[in-house]
């Protein structure tokens, strides 16, 4: 069973098409990185799936329950961490979560046990008894992310989790995604590609309210990655070097080739060819080669490609 599905969903604010006919499934047990530039329908998606927000048209469904018929039963098996979370200033963390947990209905023991196991997982136990309105951006995120968690959420969203995060902050975070896969299937919707290779094992590629894609991660990358080659050369070869990217651009297994300072990049079309031919090919022009190596592809080249933002587009 899919822990989240979606049907064509729409919603617009005023003239803007925020979503435009969305589909998505996303399994069980998985973290699913929702993937798209800033306007994409992210944060409306998110909204809509916790039941923030009502769609213009569409079906949602969350762990086989329909959101149009079981809004407050779903309320109770999900956890959401805003982009930017809230919380009473005047508060410990131990009391946030004690009152979080007071929300859910639990027993008072049941409240006391998990909020000291979520801040533990947290690594807040050591300031439970200071206010929140002293704590940095991280300490706050990963507040949130134990809010979210105290009613054991059978799907975990996190919208932009770690956004204007330091970058402890963020090493911090990812590492507590990381851990928690095992709990909760997680959704997270990010525009930092970095993230998304660090922590997501499937990955949706959303762009302007539409999915353009969706799969495992090194699936993506091997159907959508650039294939590409860089040559760097000794420094006083620069025209020698855009004389030789001129020369590649007139053969027909090379698809596109960007000059740099000391450097080329040669995007192909046969892989086994430029593997054999570009090296001597270099030689004959007279380059001096001091790094050759294939490109390893990268989310950021399939990011870039499906946008028509890369090199390839270009």
């Amino acid at each position: 069973m899919d822990a989240i599905r979606v049907e064509n969903l729409h919603r617009a604010f005023g003239v803007v098409q925020a979503l435009d006919g969305l589909n998505l499934r996303v399994a069980k047990s998985s973290v699913f990185g929702f993937l798209g530039p800033n306007g994409a329908g992210k944060t409306t998606t998110i909204r809509i799936l916790t039941g923030l927000l009502r769609p213009d048209s569409g079906r949602v469904w969350i762990s086989g329950l329909a959101l149009a018929e079981h809004r407050r039963a779903i309320a109770r098996r999900i956890g959401y961490l805003p982009e930017a979370p809230a919380f009473y200033s005047w508060q410990t963390p131990r009391e946030f979560l004690d009152y979080v947990g007071a929300v859910f209905a639990l027993p008072a023991a049941e409240r006391s046990a998990r909020t000291q196991f979520l801040l533990d997982l947290v690594d807040l136990a050591g300031v439970a008894g200071r206010r929140i309105g002293g704590f940095s951006r991280g300490m706050r995120q990963r507040l949130g992310i134990a809010q979210a968690l105290v009613n054991r959420p059978e799907v975990l969203f996190l919208d932009e989790p770690t956004s204007a995060l330091d970058p402890v902050g963020r090493k911090e975070l990812l590492d507590l995604i990381g851990r928690l896969r095992d709990q909760s299937t997680i959704f997270m919707s990010t525009h930092i590609l970095a993230d998304v290779e660090r922590v997501c094992d499937t990955v949706g590629i959303v762009d302007k309210g539409r999915l353009l894609v969706a799969d495992k991660r090194e699936r993506l990358i091997a159907r959508y990655a650039i294939p590409a080659f860089d040559l760097e050369f000794e420094a006083g070869q620069q025209a020698a070097g855009a004389q030789w990217a001129g020369m590649l651009r007139q053969l027909p297994w090379v698809s596109h080739v960007v000059a740099r300072d000391s450097s080329v990049r040669v995007i192909v079309e046969d892989v086994a060819l430029a593997k054999k031919k570009l090296l001597p090919l270099a030689w004959q022009a007279g380059l001096t080669p001091v790094r050759y190596e294939m490109v390893k592809p990268s989310l950021e080249d399939v990011f870039l490609r499906l946008l028509g933002k890369g090199e390839s587009a270009a």
